[in-house]
């Protein structure tokens, strides 16, 4: 898989599993100006590491809002409330993203 072969559009974002274990998850998703419905938050059994290969975003948590930009990443604990806020659609936002325990 080569990370930054996407398509030019999408309707939805698009999320691929890389790899996965028990207590790892890798995988490479794609927004296309897609952001989280104010009252359906993410929340996450798990630590989550996103990190913006391409593009522009912004995560609210903790009552602030992250910029994230291309080569940005950022560390979610498990059980936080979090809400994309804003992805850029030209170019799109590739992240990649690490779920893990502990």
């Amino acid at each position: 898989m080569n990370l930054f072969t996407i398509p030019k559009r999408s309707k939805d974002e698009i999320f691929e599993i890389i790899t996965k274990t028990p207590n790892l998850k890798v995988e490479r998703i794609v927004s296309y100006g897609q952001t989280t419905p104010h009252n359906q938050p993410y929340l996450q059994s798990n630590n989550e590491l996103v990190f913006v290969l391409q593009g522009q975003a912004q995560i609210i948590m903790h009552d602030m809002t992250y910029q994230l930009n291309t080569g940005d990443s950022l560390l979610i604990p498990q059980n936080t409330k979090h809400w994309v806020s804003y992805t850029s659609n030209n170019p799109p936002v590739i992240w990649l993203a690490i779920h893990f325990v502990g």
